[in-house]
Formats: structure tokens, C-alpha cells, sequence
């Protein structure tokens, strides 16, 4: 198969205008294939030769103009169109299609549940080729007419309004001009809820066998909706472009969301089986405004090559934590927020969990600029390779930079601009920048290519110092007293000299804070004193602020830039000793963020992160900063980054942890907080006893009950640990037979410490061919266990040639699954290492697992280098 490079995309826009496709999807042909049909008219602006895309199972007829042509000319996905004359044409495409059970294309889930089936597709980026014939590249926009045959029973949902004309036919309404990626038809016998929102119809889908928990919060879901909806139309002159608004929880979906027009998919997690945190409701409205800004941002303009992605990603990822900030309900999700936003700390979330995320990818060798030269996304499997961290995250950080920069006015004015000049078309970074740049004198333009063309991060390192006054004015300058105890009009003075090791200007603020005196807040809390904005670089001149030097000096407090920060001497002795007692939860997730970097950059051992987080994580009230560094200091510090001879300690102190947060919950009056705590202690358990005590009982000891989610979860801890069988697998697969529950056996399968067990999870991970995309993550997912070593060893060096004939054979979504998943990240030696490194000279490595695994070994270095420095310390 040939992908599309930039330049033939170039030529082909210059070559032709797509008008109108017609499409008619017929479902009912069985349970492989199904049928399409495809009318695209177009007009050709001179002669010459250009080609269509399509991918099927059996091409059966061709004609253009009327006139037939030959279906065996199809080469790979490219159909030739040969000697075309200027002016309009009608190209009419016949093919059956292979459903997918990748998540690609049309993808086809039955519900083990139920037996119900469902089909929806995923067309981004090259995708639509599987579904139906296209000019398949972004700027080659048109109208979208959609009929669609399926199953007596089913409903058919699209990117417009679907109307059922009898017998199982639908009619979608016709888009107005969309690009082929965004095309978008889920069908089967959906559970609807329905309502309507500013004369628009809204409305929520998902499997039958999901009814009860969508209906538990439909009120909330809607209510967000419509609370988006509303804020961006306060934000935006240009309303909403499209004719519906649908959100489809569909199963099986490789992303956490595709921003359809008029039909979000969504995947299914988001309809909530078990107990889970308000972070975690946090999460997925932040979700649905993620998407709902796309509706303007990637829909109604769109970018013109994928080089621009980041122009839709970074976009919709700030408006998503930044909008859901803004908004009220007219239910609050809990008593203390009636009238108030009920997320009004999502840039914690961001900070602790996203920002990671960019900050780690900006690292690697794989990094790249958010705005990449155009040049250096040269194809679409080179795009594919760019939504990471750095298109999400850092882009996003990088607008809210420019934002506290330029100011949200100016910044929405310039945006509103780009709407106007650019609706239902396309743009490019230029078209953006210089929109922004016509609402405001700053240099916009400057601004983006020191901060969107750059890669890597900077480093702000603060460095504090008490100043001699230079005169005696300088002295009765500073005062002699002010009566706040601080000392801040005392005539002492400190100073504030900041050193940037990077290319970027930042905006920063600076918090100086104090240890709080007769408060209520009791011993190690610690007071805002003062706070304050600086530009980077200055001019060399140290900050001078009155008063004594403080306990504490927080560059990026607030956390507006993107940047490591590095704090002076005192100031990181105060945070060891006092982080808990910081009022401002994002503060704390700035410093939060500094400790995780140290560590990962060798700077702060292991064992003292592991020693903070214990003192300090069960006085911290934001759930978000909990979930947040148990996962790093779990995940990363105590399963890669600790040396052996220090793991039992290294793991003891997270259990440690977490029965101390059960012990404290007791009183029920912390759910959230007890959930996240009994997960964890559940994942970090090296003995079974309790973990069996719960399970037999179907409660942990006060509560919660174990829900599907906690069972599943303890099932997999103890077959990790060798403490459960096949037998007691089967009777758990029995009593939960859903998707959720098939993946938890095949999971827990994979985890049991027996050779067989081993040998049968890797077959079906490399050889057979016939898991889906979610029960192949699972099956990766369990296989790989700490403790497991000797067993696990000889399949190291078996990884890579297997996930490279794998990939070749079925494809980018299973090759990103394979590295991310199936990586033997446990495996933290020289010699792993090593095999890696020469796997990526293997000629067959496709694109999406090279990435994958250039991203894997450079993590793996990272590991080690950590270990090394540990056992020099030593």
C-alpha cells in the first residue's frame, strides 16, 4: 500500500475540486465484509493524470463519465485516473470492504454480553480508503451524502441528522464541505438518549448492554454538553457549523475520542460499570469539550497538510481544560459547587498528568517541533508519528503561554479572525499566526518561531541571595517595619536572579512564601507572601523583593509556562520538609512536577521521592496530585528506576502508603480518595491474604464493594502473584461476561507465572493474528510482570523480531499497541538495551513501531542511567 506524501497532495489540490460524493453502505452483506458504493463528481481544472484511493477486499466495478474502466488496473490502494480532461467528471467506485477488527475503518464489535453487533468507523488520516473510495487528503474538502442499509433493528447515526425511509434504508444529511477523514456512520441497535440544545438535536449513544450506566449520567453528560456549547458561543463569533450534536461511546476505539462533525465517537470506558473518582468524571468532560472546540478547530477549518496537526490538537487541548474551568451547571455534581464551575482545578490535572507526558516525549530522540517544518512530515505514515505528547501537551502549554503573553482578549479576537477568513476551508500555521498578529502589536510572529519550531525544554533555575543595600537611601527605601511579621518592610531585602538554559522567552509568575505563623493552619503550612511576574530573559539584573528571603521561592507558580524548574538550595529544603502544607493545589503540582524530573534527570534518588511521597501524600487533598504521583512513583520509580537490592523497601513504602490512606478513609467521608488508595494498594500487594480476604468477601474491609472494575483488578494482582488458576479465572469470566470482563481474563491469563501460561498469551499475541486491538492490549498488558524475570527472559530478545513481522502484517494501530504494550519494559539491563538498539536497523520496521521503540529504549536508558547513579551514591 502507498501512503501520500505532501507532494502529491500538493499537486492533486492544485489539480482538481471535489464537489459532492455520494455514498451508499450496505451492512447487511455478513459478518466480514460489506458493500460500497461511491459517486464522487469533481472537476479536473486542466488535463492530466492523478489517481483515487481506495482499499477493498474485491473491487468490482470502475467507471468514470460512464464509461467503464478496468478494476484489475487497481495498484495496492491507488486507482489511476489517466488522461482526464479539464472540466467535470463523475468517478462511480463498486467494492466490497473488510470490516476491521483493529479499530481502522469500519470496525465491527460483537458484544459478548448481549450478542449484539455494532460497526463504526474511524477514518483519520488514511482510513476512509477502507470504507470508501476518496481523494483521501485534508484539503481536498467536500460535500458528504450518505445512505446506509442496515440490519431491522439497528439505528444509524452520521455527521448529520439520519433519516430511516423504511425497510432499514437511512439517509444522512448532506455535510456541509468536510474533509474525508471526518467523515463519520456508527450503526447497531444503540441505547439513545435525546434531548435538544438551542434548536439543534443533541444526543448520547451507546451499546444496549451499557443502558443502565449511560442513563445513570445522562443528566451530567448533557448538562456539560450544552454548557460547552454555550461557553463557546461566547467565545467564538462564528457559531456552531453543523446541523447535530451526537456522542457515540463506542466499543473498541483506539483513541479517547475522534471529533467527528456532529458525531463524536467516544470510546466506551467513558460510560462508567464501576466506582470511579470525580479526576476521572473531571477527565472525561474535559473530553467532551476537547472535542466540541474541534467543531471549530479541525472541522469547520481544517488544516491543509498534517504537518499542521498541532493546530488542531493544541487548540482543542486548551480550550478543553481551560473552557471546562469556565463553565457552570445547572446541576451541581456535588453540594459545594452549586453555581460554580465543578471543575475548577483541571489545570491541575493537566499539570500533574499531561504536561508529564510532554515534558517526557520533548526528551527523547524522537522529539520534534510543535509547528515540525513542513519537510519533515513528508507522508502520512511520517504524520501518523506526530500525535504525542508534544502535539497535545507542550502545544497546549505553548498556548497558554501565549495567552498569559498576549492576553485572552487579543488572543480570542485573533481567533475569531481565523474562523472568519477560513470557514470551511483550510489554513496553515502562517494563516494562523498571522491572524493572531492582526489583533495585537506584539511580535506573534517572533513568538512562533522561538516557541512552536524549537524542540526541547528549558530549564528556569532560581537562584535567592539577601542583597547589601547600596546606599543609605536604598536602606529607608526598603522601610523599617510594617507590623506583618514577615519582615517584609523591615529594611531587609532579597533578590531573585533566574537562569534560563533554552532558547524561549517566558512569562513566569513567582510565588514567595513564608512557614505560616499563628494560623489555624498548624506547623509545616506555609503562607503566600507574595507574588509576582517576571520576563525571561531579563536583563541580567536580579530581582530585588522587600522583606526577608523567604522559606520557599516557586518559579512558574501557576504553572503558565513550559519549562523544568530547578529551585534554589533553601527553597527545595523547604519543599522536602513542607510540600503538603502549600495552599494552592497547583502550586503543589508545579513542585510536584520538579521531583519527578529530578528524578528522572538522576537528580534526586529514587528513595528520597518514594520518602517525600510518603510524608506528604496523605495530607494532599487534591485527587488528582494523588493519582498523579502514585502513578509516577509506582509505575516508573518503584518498577523501573529502583535498583533490585532496594525494591522490597521501595515496594513496602508504597504499601505503606496506601493502607495508611485506607486507614484514613474510613469514615467514608473521602470516596475518591479511598478508591484511588485501595487501587494501588491492590497493584502494589506482594502477599495475597487480603487481596483474597476482599475478593471472597466482595468488599474491602469498610467499603467500597468490589464493583467489576476492583475484582478484575485484585484477579490479575494475584495471578501476577501466582495465587489464583484458570479455574477460579473462568468462574470470574462467567460471572462477568462482558468486553470488559473478557479482557480482564485474558489479562490475568497472561499474568499467571507458569510457562504454559506464557507460552499461549505470547501465541496470541504474535502468531495467530485473531485478537482485537482492546484484547490484544490486554493480553500485553498482563504478560510482562515484575517478579517474573527468570520466566520472562528468553521471550526479551524474541520481542522485537516478532513485533516487527507482526506489525508488517497487521498494521499501525497493532504496531502502536505492540510497542507501547508489549514492550519488555521490566527488562532494566545493558543488554536489552542492546538488542533494541540493533532491532532498529531491521529494514521491515514500519514507521508507527520504529517510533514506538525508539521511544521504549530511550526510556530504557533513562532507567538505567537512573540505576547507575544510584549505585555510585552508594
Amino acid at each position: 500500500m502507498s501512503v501520500l506524501t505532501r507532494d502529491e497532495a500538493q499537486t492533486r489540490a492544485q489539480t482538481l475540486d471535489v464537489e459532492r460524493y455520494t455514498i451508499a453502505l450496505d451492512l447487511t452483506t455478513g459478518e466480514e465484509t460489506f458493500d460500497s458504493r461511491t459517486a464522487i463528481r469533481f472537476t479536473a481544472r486542466a488535463a492530466g493524470d492523478t489517481f483515487v484511493e481506495v482499499k477493498p477486499a474485491t473491487l468490482r466495478s470502475v467507471s468514470l463519465d460512464g464509461q467503464s474502466l478496468d478494476p484489475a488496473l487497481l495498484d495496492g490502494n491507488r486507482y489511476p485516473l489517466t488522461g482526464l480532461a479539464a472540466g467535470p467528471h463523475e468517478l462511480r467506485i463498486d467494492a466490497t470492504m473488510h470490516y476491521s477488527r483493529t479499530g481502522e475503518g469500519m470496525h465491527r464489535f460483537t458484544d459478548p454480553t448481549d450478542g449484539e453487533t455494532y460497526v463504526y468507523t474511524q477514518l483519520f488520516m488514511e482510513d476512509v480508503q477502507r470504507v470508501f473510495a476518496a481523494f483521501d487528503q485534508p484539503d481536498l474538502k467536500s460535500v458528504f451524502a450518505i445512505d446506509v442499509t442496515a440490519p431491522e433493528g439497528w439505528t444509524v447515526l452520521g455527521n448529520g441528522v439520519a433519516e430511516h425511509t423504511g425497510e432499514g434504508h437511512w439517509s444522512i444529511a448532506p455535510t456541509p464541505l468536510v474533509s474525508t477523514y471526518l467523515v463519520a456512520v456508527a450503526a447497531g441497535p444503540w441505547h439513545s438518549v435525546t434531548t435538544e440544545h438551542a434548536g439543534l438535536p443533541f444526543g448520547i449513544h451507546c451499546r444496549r448492554s451499557l443502558a443502565p450506566y449511560l442513563d445513570a449520567d445522562a443528566d451530567e453528560i448533557l448538562d456539560i454538553t450544552r454548557a460547552c456549547y454555550d461557553r463557546y458561543h461566547e467565545k467564538f463569533d462564528e457559531p456552531y457549523p453543523f446541523d447535530s450534536y451526537d456522542q457515540a461511546f463506542v466499543p473498541e476505539f483506539n483513541a479517547g475520542a475522534m471529533e467527528n462533525p456532529g458525531l463524536v465517537t467516544f470510546r466506551d470506558e467513558f460510560v462508567y460499570r464501576s466506582a470511579v473518582t470525580h479526576t476521572e468524571r473531571q477527565t472525561r468532560a474535559m473530553v467532551i469539550a476537547h472535542e466540541m472546540a474541534h467543531m471549530w478547530f479541525g472541522d469547520l477549518v481544517t488544516l491543509t497538510w498534517w504537518d499542521d496537526i498541532w493546530l488542531n490538537e493544541s487548540f482543542a487541548e486548551y480550550m478543553g481544560y481551560q473552557t471546562l474551568t469556565e463553565v457552570t451547571l445547572p446541576r451541581a455534581l456535588d453540594s459545594g459547587r452549586a453555581g460554580k464551575s465543578p471543575f475548577p482545578d483541571t489545570w491541575v490535572d493537566f499539570g500533574v498528568t499531561r504536561k508529564g507526558w510532554g515534558y517526557d516525549a520533548d526528551q527523547r530522540p524522537s522529539t520534534h517541533p510543535v509547528a515540525p517544518d513542513p519537510d519533515a512530515v513528508p507522508d502520512t505514515a511520517s504524520a501518523l508519528l506526530n500525535f504525542d505528547g508534544i502535539s497535545y501537551a507542550k502545544g497546549a502549554s505553548a498556548l497558554r503561554q501565549l495567552v498569559a503573553w498576549l492576553g485572552e482578549k487579543d488572543f480570542l479576537a485573533g481567533i475569531n479572525t481565523h474562523f472568519a477568513r477560513h470557514r470551511f476551508a483550510n489554513a496553515t500555521l502562517a494563516d494562523f499566526i498571522d491572524n493572531l498578529a492582526s489583533a495585537t502589536d506584539r511580535d506573534v510572529h517572533a513568538w512562533a518561531e522561538q516557541w512552536l519550531r524549537t524542540t526541547g525544554i528549558d530549564t528556569l533555575t532560581a537562584e535567592t541571595g539577601t542583597p547589601e543595600p547600596s546606599s543609605p537611601a536604598e536602606l529607608a527605601a526598603n522601610g523599617s517595619g510594617n507590623g506583618r511579621g514577615d519582615g517584609s518592610g523591615s529594611g531587609q531585602s532579597w533578590s531573585l536572579a533566574v537562569t534560563r538554559d533554552g532558547s524561549r522567552p517566558h512569562r513566569v509568575t513567582v510565588g514567595a512564601y513564608d512557614h505560616a505563623l499563628n494560623t489555624q493552619a498548624g506547623p509545616g503550612h506555609l503562607a503566600l507572601r507574595d507574588r509576582f511576574d517576571i520576563d525571561l530573559p531579563g536583563d541580567g539584573t536580579p530581582t530585588v523583593r522587600p522583606g526577608r528571603r523567604p522559606a520557599l521561592v516557586v518559579l512558574n507558580d501557576g504553572d503558565l509556562t513550559y519549562a523544568k524548574i530547578r529551585l534554589d538550595t533553601a527553597s527545595w529544603d523547604t519543599v522536602l520538609t513542607g510540600l503538603s502544607g502549600i495552599p494552592d493545589a497547583l502550586t503543589r503540582a508545579v513542585l510536584w512536577n520538579t521531583a519527578r524530573d529530578m528524578v528522572r534527570d538522576a537528580q534526586l534518588p529514587p528513595a528520597t521521592y518514594l520518602a517525600t511521597v510518603r510524608t506528604h501524600l496523605p495530607h494532599e487533598t487534591d485527587l488528582a496530585l494523588v493519582q498523579g504521583v502514585l502513578s509516577f512513583a509506582a509505575g516508573q520509580v518503584v518498577d523501573r528506576y529502583v535498583v533490585p537490592e532496594d525494591l522490597p523497601a521501595a515496594r513496602a513504602t508504597l504499601t505503606d502508603l496506601c493502607r495508611d490512606l485506607i486507614r484514613r478513609t474510613e469514615d467514608g467521608s473521602q470516596p475518591g480518595l479511598r478508591l484511588i488508595a485501595v487501587r494501588h494498594f491492590i497493584d502494589a500487594a506482594t502477599q495475597p491474604d487480603t487481596l483474597r480476604s476482599w475478593l471472597d468477601e466482595g468488599t474491602v474491609h469498610g467499603g467500597p464493594e468490589l464493583d467489576p472494575e476492583l475484582r478484575w483488578r485484585i484477579l490479575t494482582r494475584l495471578a501476577a502473584l501466582g495465587a489464583t488458576d484458570e479455574t477460579a479465572i473462568a468462574a470470574a469470566l462467567e460471572a462477568d461476561p462482558s468486553a470488559t470482563g473478557r479482557e480482564g481474563a485474558a489479562r490475568c491469563r497472561a499474568a499467571l507465572p507458569t510457562a504454559e501460561a506464557k507460552a499461549a498469551a505470547w501465541d496470541a499475541l504474535f502468531t495467530d493474528d485473531t485478537l482485537s486491538n482492546y484484547l490484544f492490549t490486554a493480553t500485553a498488558q498482563g504478560f510482562w510482570q515484575p517478579g517474573q524475570e527468570e520466566l520472562l527472559g528468553p521471550y526479551v530478545s524474541r520481542f522485537y523480531p516478532e513485533a516487527i513481522a507482526l506489525a508488517a502484517r497487521r498494521g499501525p494501530a497493532i504496531a502502536e499497541a505492540a510497542g507501547r504494550h508489549a514492550f519488555p519494559a521490566y527488562a532494566i539491563d545493558p543488554m536489552s538495551l542492546g538488542t533494541g538498539i540493533r532491532a532498529l536497523e531491521d529494514p521491515d520496521l514500519i514507521p508507527a513501531l520504529r517510533r514506538k521503540l525508539v521511544d521504549q529504549l530511550d526510556d530504557l536508558r533513562r532507567a538505567l542511567a537512573v540505576r547507575s547513579a544510584v549505585a555510585l551514591a552508594d
